[in-house]
């Protein structure tokens, strides 16, 4: 026969009492189809055939149970379930609730708690209803929505969806998987955060960070600390970092390096973006660019700097905006901006671009410079074309014209064309063994068109064409107003002289 009993504490147990204990102590209540007392305790209840326990809005129904009616504790055996909310509900083997701390532990092959998207699964769980928190100490399998995290520790918060997970923990979904060892996690906002050593692996990149987040929903992660982005043969570090492994949008702020090891480049700045959407990445605020080639590297630095890569993320192209200043052992560059085409390897240089190498100094309105395997191959001054050499202090050879196209092999100028109103003034020197390159003369005139010839970056030969006007002087009867032809500039203070010297603003004013 079905019986219903409930228990009652002595009014003289209740005396005695601490209250706050006896907010404690209210007694559980509890139906079953057969029941009888335990012949060796008397306090104790054995209850069979559909057990159902009841406390303080709590349900538990199990097959058997005993109930000790003096320490108000439950203990339940076989097809455990715990209704402890409408949405939280907890599976077990055997369980053990104790009326008085408000604490069920439950255990089995394999526990579960389900509460609303959320089911955790393990072999021991610890429920402490005061603080509607779910522990477990061995191991832990977690699963909300797409979401699946393992751990060998955890902690789950049903009142604020909170999971705090520890050692050896893993958290996957369709896109991503991380891993680390402190993790805590919010089922209502699908955010992870971590404090400990920490991967993100995605399809085409990994996060490695030691403090952060990361949105599962948003796939956004965020990192704070000691944080390096690897995306195929590139990789990026920085003080912070967000970065999304399903757009592949990322910003990064704070001492922002990034390393491409398939083109051999180096980026460094304050400030980095990367939009794969755009096909374009950004570095900004002390923006330096450095081309390793063959052990020599050439270093750039801009305002701002953008790259731009094709569908594959092949890189195509780079361009550089406001003072940009480069350097190289055997070379240095001033520009207003600058723009590289990786599929046709031609660079061009705008708004009074400088070049310089040696003793040699080349402007124009625009310079085009065309490379090929073995480095520079063709290099192009459009409008207002001028070439200085210094021979000394107050000496310099030079070249103008309206246009300029110099031939090179592998880097070295063969010959120069320069086209359009040509003129020269050109100091000659006897270089015959033995002597101190004695000045004897000083070439000077003009013509519809000039070439020169070089040898070890030395022009050797000039022909001019198209009626030449041209004149050697002695070297002290050069008339003034021809040792500089108009637009003569000398511009040794803005050329950069180190690697660091990128960085000094120059004006060319």
């Amino acid at each position: 026969m079905r019986t219903r009993c409930l228990l009652f504490i002595s009014l003289f147990c209740i005396a005695v009492l601490q209250p706050s204990a006896l907010m404690a102590q209210r007694i559980i209540e509890y139906e079953s189809g057969m029941g009888t007392r335990d012949p060796g305790n008397s306090d104790i209840w054995i209850l069979y055939n559909h057990v159902v326990a009841y406390h303080d809005g709590m349900t538990l129904i199990t097959d058997s149970a005993s109930f000790d009616t003096k320490n108000n504790v439950f203990v339940a055996y076989r097809n455990v379930v715990i209704h402890f909310t409408d949405t939280t509900t907890l599976y077990g083997s055997s369980a053990i609730y104790d009326g008085t701390t408000r604490i069920a532990d439950v255990w089995g092959d394999t526990v579960t708690l389900v509460d609303g998207k959320t089911i955790l699964k393990t072999d021991i769980i610890s429920y402490d209803r005061n603080s509607s928190t779910a522990s477990y100490y061995h191991w832990g399998h977690t699963v909300h929505v797409g979401d699946t995290m393992d751990s060998d520790k955890g902690f789950y918060h049903s009142d604020t969806r909170d999971l705090f997970l520890f050692d050896n923990v893993a958290l996957f979904n369709a896109n991503s998987r991380l891993l680390t060892d402190t993790l805590y996690y919010n089922t209502r906002t699908s955010l992870a955060q971590f404090v400990s050593p920490t991967d993100i692996f995605s399809d085409s990149s990994t996060v490695y960070s030691e403090n952060g987040t990361y949105n599962t929903n948003t796939h956004l992660a965020c990192s704070y600390k000691t944080t390096r982005l690897t995306n195929r043969e590139k990789w990026l570090t920085a003080d912070t970092l967000y970065f999304n492994d399903k757009t592949e949008h990322g910003e990064a702020w704070g001492n922002v390096t990034i390393v491409d090891t398939l083109n051999n480049v180096i980026c460094k700045g304050e400030y980095g973006l990367t939009d794969q959407e755009r096909h374009a990445s950004l570095v900004t605020d002390s923006a330096l660019i450095v081309l390793i080639d063959k052990g020599d590297s050439a270093f750039m630095h801009a305002d701002s700097i953008w790259a731009f890569n094709n569908d594959d993320k092949e890189f195509e192209s780079a361009k550089a905006y406001r003072t940009v200043r480069v350097y190289r052992y055997d070379a240095q560059a001033v520009c207003d901006s600058l723009f590289y085409s990786a599929k046709d390897s031609v660079l061009y240089l705008y708004q009074n671009p400088v070049v310089w190498y040696d003793n040699y100094q080349c402007t124009a309105d625009t310079i085009i410079c065309h490379f090929d395997s073995g480095g520079v191959r063709l290099v192009n001054l459009r409008a207002n074309i001028m070439a200085v050499e210094k021979v000394d202090r107050l000496k310099f050879n030079q070249v103008k014209g309206k246009n300029a196209d110099v031939y090179c092999k592998d880097s070295e100028p063969l010959y120069a064309d320069v086209l359009g109103s040509a003129r020269m003034v050109y100091y000659v020197l006897d270089e015959t063994e033995g002597n101190h390159r004695e000045l004897i003369g000083v070439n000077a005139g003009m013509g519809s068109d000039m070439r020169i010839y070089f040898k070890n970056r030395k022009p050797t030969r000039f022909a001019t064409y198209g009626t030449p006007d041209m004149k050697m002087y002695p070297p002290d009867e050069l008339p003034e107003e021809e040792k500089s032809l108009p637009g003569f500039k000398w511009q040794e203070e803005i050329r950069p002289l180190s690697p660091a010297d990128v960085f000094v603003r120059k004006s060319q004013d």
